[in-house]
Formats: C-alpha cells, structure tokens, sequence
C-alpha cells in the first residue's frame, strides 16, 4: 500500500510486547517507510570511524553515556544524507579533528560543532518516501522536548500488551545465541524441538529471561514511560492500540496508518 504523506512515527511499548514485529509489519504493508534506529546508528558511525563515531567510542569508552546532543546529531545526519531534511539546517560542521578523544556530556559543548552551527531548526521533506519509525530514541521526556525542535513526529503508538502475557511469552523463549533467531514454543516453535531451523545447532535461554527480571523491566517501563506518551498525549499525536498478541495489534495499527497517511477512511472506503 502506498502513502500519500510522510509518516514519522514512534513505537512505544514495554520489553516483550513485540514492537520489533510490528516495526517489520509495518515495513513489508508500506514500502515506503524505513527504520532509523539510533543504536544501528551508533554503531555503524563508529565502525567507519566517522567524526561523530569517533568521539562517541571515546565518551562510551571512558564509562559515560552517549549524550543525547550526540544520538540526536547521529539521527539528523541520517535524514540529512537520505535528503529528507533541509541541508542548510543540520549542524555537522567539523571544527577540530584534534577533538576526537575528547568526551562529552549533555552539558558541554560539542567539539565537533562549531558555534555558529549548534543544533538549529530543521525542515522534514513530506514526501511519502520520507517516511520512517525512529528506534531507540527518545525514551523520556526530556529527549522527545529535544527531537520536538528538530523533527516533527506525527504519530506515536503506544502498544499495549498485559504483563502477565509478556511474561507468558518470555518463558516460552528460546534464542539461536550465533545468529539472534528467537523462536517462541507456544506461538512461533522451531521445526524440531529445542534445534534451529536453519543450522540444527541447540537452542537456548537467555541467561536474563527469569520472571523476576521481567518483572523489574516491566515496572521500570511503566515508571519511565509515563511522562513521555505524557508529552506526546499533550502534542495530539499519541494513538494506543492493545491486544494479547501481533496478529490483534497489526490490524489496529494499520487501521491507523490507512487512515492518517495514506488517506484512507474505512468507513466510507473512499480516499480522502
């Protein structure tokens, strides 16, 4: 299906409700929207050892954390080589290479930045193949305030699935460490018994995967998510869909997109 605007959205969930499914839902029905993951982001800047990668493998290499100027430059320079923000607007401007062991926080200036081209207002094409679900970032409120002034997202759904299924899902969870595959024995079992489709090789527990654990992460989730749909609520474009499984939530989730950014109303089933 395609989109008649761009579609900058946000999925919003605990750990375990299946945001990554959705995200690849999401995908496979809209060719033209694209993930932008900020942690894929980090990572592959530093692999090319990129001026922003650089400085941030120093920073993460002194024991702090990525500042939030930083992932934000990382998602802006992203948008920027893919020509879906202004090119005037994005603040990536070298100013030193002597710099790159320096670290930073939230608080300090960027060296890679120079002065006069700190982070300034910027223009999102509209164009449908400008569409993207932004991964990683924000996580809080504070981060969201500071996407607000450089990106506009127009839609934030938040998935809801009971904790008590979340946790069901997390007993029955079983990983292929060598490649990442995760199979689940109630819903998405592998061919043969505790082996992997594809090598044969023994499938296993993730050494995290207890219930006390997952009990924690839920709470720290329901803590910390709180103020950010809080923000998004207040800006209008936070929309909730809930159901115990992917294959309830899909539906309700591109209802939504259907309706806001391909133009389609399922009431009438007219373009509008």
């Amino acid at each position: 299906m395609q989109l008649a605007r761009a579609a900058r959205i946000i999925l919003v969930g605990a750990p375990g409700v299946g945001k990554g499914t959705q995200a690849d839902r999401l995908m496979q029905r809209y060719p033209q929207l694209s993930a932008i993951s900020s942690g894929d982001l980090l990572r592959e800047n530093v692999r090319q050892r990129t001026p922003l990668g650089i400085k941030a493998e120093s920073t993460m290499r002194s024991g702090a954390l990525v500042p939030d100027t930083m992932i934000l430059r990382l998602i802006l320079n992203e948008l920027k080589g893919r020509g879906w923000l202004a090119p005037s607007t994005i603040p990536l401007t070298l100013a030193s290479s002597g710099a790159a062991t320096a670290t930073a926080t939230d608080d300090e200036p960027d060296n890679f930045i120079t002065p006069d081209t700190q982070l300034a207002a910027t223009a999102t094409s509209e164009e449908p193949s400008a569409s993207f679900i932004l991964d990683g970032f924000p996580r809080t409120a504070a981060q969201a305030a500071q996407l607000d002034a450089q990106i506009a997202i127009n839609l934030v759904v938040h998935i809801v699935t009971p904790p008590a299924i979340v946790l069901a899902r997390i007993a029955d969870r079983l990983v292929h460490a060598p490649s990442g595959r995760v199979y689940n024995t109630s819903f998405n079992p592998p061919r043969r018994p505790g082996r992997d489709d594809v090598t044969g090789e023994p499938l296993t527990r993730r050494a995290d995967d207890d219930r006390a654990t997952w009990e924690a992460r839920l709470r720290k989730f329901e803590e910390t998510s709180a103020p950010l749909l809080a923000h998004y609520g207040a800006h209008g474009v936070l929309a909730s869909v809930e159901g115990d499984s992917s294959d309830e939530i899909s539906p309700q989730i591109f209802e939504l997109f259907d309706r806001r950014f391909a133009g389609k109303d399922r009431a009438s089933g007219e373009r509008s």
